[in-house]
């Protein structure tokens, strides 16, 4: 198919926060997901199904400010797993979704060991 549609295309960010909580998630050392906002300094483990509240995804000229809040596995080295993360996250947008990264911060609320 090689005919153009006129128009644009505008993608919700939760679509965004989705793609990069199952990528998030695919990453070895990466126990689970947590809410950003953590009133009690507890960070709770979110259930696949809630991954995106533990993704912040905000657009901006340059491109995409994803952060993104994890558990990290007990006996891992943190800025390895931190890494693997961000590489992980921009593969993913910028080859599935083909958008820009402007930035991908990793904020560890917490080591557990996995069960």
């Amino acid at each position: 198919m090689s005919d153009k549609i006129p128009g644009s295309l505008h993608v919700a960010n939760e679509v965004f926060s989705d793609l990069v909580g199952y990528a998030a998630m695919e990453c070895y050392g990466v126990v689970g997901m947590t809410a950003p906002n953590a009133a009690d300094g507890i960070a709770k483990i979110l259930p696949a199904s809630r991954l995106r509240r533990g993704v912040v995804v905000k657009p901006s000229d340059e491109g995409l400010h994803v952060e993104l809040h994890v558990v990290i596995e007990y006996g891992t080295n943190i800025a390895a797993v931190s890494q693997n993360l961000v590489d992980q996250v921009t593969f993913a947008l910028t080859e599935y979704a083909c958008v820009p990264i402007a930035s991908v911060e990793v904020h560890v609320a917490d080591v557990k060991v996995r069960m």
